[in-house]
């Protein structure tokens, strides 16, 4: 059923088995899971079913360090959240972002790629993927064309993604609006957790909106799905009970922001043409492609970050205009216009270039940023229209970024030499080596990550191998704020796998004898 929280008698409570904040991937994908079980099920969702100015305005907030885009543009708060934008690329995460490697500070997962297996092949239902198989030996045979570059599989492999049109929003009202057992609020804007009175159990969750109503929340489990930054803000400004807020006893929430590195770093001109679809994506047609990726032996080697390199034609990407300059209306539906718009402008420019050039590409990076205590999102002064506290998002890269960023560019250029399919050029901002900046029109992929970093030390993380907030056992989080490293793939695919794992978890709980 669906309720409209703006509608409901002020200072209503409502009670069931799970309260689920954020109608996302990460909490739609729990709710689906939970459809038609014994159990109530309350969908919290801060927005309605369109875009609202006024609720958009509640991501606001300020940014410092490393260029970044305005906060309040990067997410959509309405029910799908950001799947209603997204690329829809997918890739897991490969076995070595799950180590702990010495070379990375604070890498390692208390979980291996095994234990989410499992779930990476459920979370393909929602996300509307193919087989859970990312063999290119797999995808050669199933598609033409897919002629890899002849390089060494022991430094550069080719790393297959699969493509989801899927938008949670449009695809998945109707079926959640009918379950019996899910209740959709929308319009409750979380803005405070509170525990029990000599308990360190939640009690309840406080939500608010715009027409001035407040309502309670009671559940036995709760899980915060509702993006990296509003989880994070959610907790620090749960402060009336803990000063320092929910789950922060040692300073960990807010730490080790994460984003992807998504930039032009090179290119890379062909001897001869090198007829292929392998490199090639088109939205809403192609089923599958590769990037190309570093082993892992190759990274332990030369001490570097995890990531992948993209090609597209140099007559596009010398004329396309960085994503960090065209995505800086605070109006996401700008933003995207903006970006757009410079696309098709390259498309035509690129489409008067002939010759040689035809034979060039761009090397895009996509890569992990390492960890970094000191990158960060932290509560200011200033409060939104409900008044919970907006948020800073200090972006601070380190030296070990660009130094992975410059050899992994390099890695490919002796590929090509290697091979004689070509060489590789690289861009102004890597030639220098004791050059550990990067420009402002850096790029990130708006994957928000860590903030809330799982370990099985409370002193260096705020949620456990299963996601429960330490010290809290009715308080989980669902999504991308768990992870401690970022790997190079985009966080959807892994999100959603994750989530679907903590949901069997909670599951597990609710049947214990009380």
């Amino acid at each position: 059923m669906h309720t409209d929280s703006r509608f409901l008698e002020n200072n209503s409570l409502v009670q069931g088995d799970i309260c689920i904040v954020g109608a996302g991937a990460a909490g739609i994908s729990i709710a689906l899971d939970w459809k038609d079980s014994p159990y109530k099920v309350i969908l919290l969702e801060g927005g309605g079913f369109e875009y609202d100015d006024q609720v958009q305005d509640l991501m606001s907030g300020t940014t410092s360090g490393q260029r970044y885009f305005p906060l309040r543009s990067t997410r959509l708060h309405y029910f799908g959240g950001a799947t209603g934008h997204w690329a829809g690329m997918c890739s897991p995460f490969d076995p070595i972002d799950f180590m702990e490697r010495s070379w990375v500070p604070h890498s390692g997962w208390p979980i291996s790629r095994e234990d989410l297996d499992p779930y990476y092949a459920k979370a393909h239902q929602p996300l509307q993927l193919g087989p859970y198989n990312y063999a290119f030996d797999f995808w050669k045979k199933e598609l033409p064309n897919l002629n890899p570059l002849p390089f060494d599989d022991k430094v550069v492999w080719n790393k297959m993604w699969q493509f989801s049109t899927a938008r949670f929003g449009p695809l998945y009202k109707e079926e959640l609006v009918k379950a019996k057992n899910i209740e959709l609020l929308t319009y409750a804007n979380a803005t405070s957790i509170r525990l029990r009175e000599g308990s360190a159990e939640v009690d309840h969750i406080q939500v608010k909106n715009h027409a001035g109503k407040t309502h309670r929340v009671k559940a036995k489990h709760y899980i915060l799905a509702c993006g990296t930054l509003q989880n994070t803000r959610l907790l620090l400004a749960s402060n009336t009970q803990h000063t320092q807020g929910l789950g922060n006893e040692h300073d960990k929430v807010g730490r080790f922001f994460m984003e992807h590195l998504e930039v032009p770093v090179a290119d890379l001109w062909m001897a001869a043409p090198f007829p292929t679809d392998l490199y090639s994506w088109q939205y809403g047609k192609t089923k599958a492609a590769a990037e190309l990726a570093i082993s892992g032996a190759a990274q332990e080697k030369e001490g570097i970050l995890n990531g992948t390199l993209s090609l597209r034609p140099l007559v596009f990407g010398k004329h396309t205009k960085a994503r960090m300059d065209t995505w800086q209306n605070e109006d996401p539906r700008k933003s995207i216009d903006n970006m757009f718009r410079s696309w098709d402008e390259a498309q035509l420019a690129g489409k008067e270039e002939k010759g040689a050039i035809e034979r060039a590409f761009e090397l895009n990076i996509r890569i992990e940023q390492s960890p970094n205590p000191e990158s960060r999102l932290s509560l200011i002064r200033e409060k939104d229209e409900l008044g919970v506290p907006k948020t800073n998002l200090h972006w601070a890269l380190t030296g070990l970024d660009k130094r992975s960023v410059r050899r992994i560019a390099e890695l490919v250029g002796q590929q090509a030499g290697l091979s004689g399919i070509g060489r590789v050029q690289l861009r102004e901002f890597l030639r220098d080596k004791n050059d550990s900046t990067f420009p402002d029109t850096t790029n990130g992929g708006w994957h928000h990550m860590g903030t809330t970093r799982m370990s099985t030390d409370p002193k260096k993380g705020v949620v456990d191998a299963n996601c429960q907030v330490h010290g809290i056992p009715n308080l989980h989080i669902a999504g991308a704020a768990c992870y401690p490293t970022s790997g190079a793939p985009n966080p959807t695919l892994t999100l959603t796998a994750l989530s679907l794992r903590l949901s069997d978890r909670v599951k597990t709980l609710l049947k214990r004898p009380v």
